[in-house]
């Protein structure tokens, strides 16, 4: 019946109530965000593992591909992050609004909440899971309409290409280089693990320096 008041012009819900139930949806949505960062992390763990076995194997295609995995699982985690903060941000902005409501009655349009809310539609399924809340915020007068164009995840997709090889090489020096580094087809691997083992070494003979120069001074 409510809904049929408010469809034809009835009461309109009450804006403390409206934003209250804002911000326990995107508390909901910020702990499913760190559930799918916990699975994802729990999985990358158990593919390094996989990697080093293989590594340990000399299957070096076996390596690239779940090295691969591992790339794209980073860059789901620093976007799963970066829709966790957005998600905040508008939870804090909301909150900001009782203030407003408490002063003129009525919620007022939000270039941050907007802003926020435009890049978390533009993420897949957190569109769906905030569509409902969008329309609401629209005809509450927070929010205007928005477009979802896909069109950073597309760029996300293609940055990940051109990336994919220097990335997946330096997860391999990271996970394996040590069992790699010598390995046909990995030099990129190789030229990592050198580059990091040269500053340590370089670190070892000043130590060296040290101790000779102390003992040098003992001695006199």
């Amino acid at each position: 019946m409510e809904k049929v008041k408010a469809l034809f012009g009835g009461k309109k819900p009450n804006p403390k109530e409206q934003v209250r139930k804002w911000q326990s949806e995107l508390r909901k949505e910020q702990r499913a965000v760190d559930r799918q960062i916990r699975d994802i992390e729990r999985t990358r763990k158990s593919v390094e593992k996989d990697v080093r076995a293989a590594a340990k194997r000399g299957d070096t295609k076996s390596c690239r591909i779940l090295a691969r995995e591992m790339v794209r699982a980073k860059s789901t985690v620093a976007r799963l992050y970066t829709n966790k903060a957005n998600l905040n941000s508008v939870g804090l902005k909301l909150g900001e609004q009782l203030a407003t409501v408490s002063a003129v009655g009525h919620l007022e349009k939000s270039a941050s909440v907007m802003a926020a809310m435009s890049k978390l539609m533009n993420q897949g399924e957190m569109a769906k899971s905030l569509a409902e809340m969008s329309r609401e915020m629209m005809k509450a007068g927070v929010i205007e309409e928005m477009v979802n164009d896909g069109i950073e995840s597309a760029l996300d997709e293609e940055d990940l290409e051109e990336e994919a090889d220097a990335e997946v090489a330096k997860v391999l020096a990271d996970v394996a280089g040590d069992m790699l580094k010598d390995l046909p087809g990995m030099e990129s691997v190789a030229s990592l693990v050198q580059a990091k083992e040269e500053p340590a070494a370089q670190q070892e003979e000043e130590e060296m320096d040290g101790l000779r120069e102390r003992l040098a001074a003992v001695r006199t």
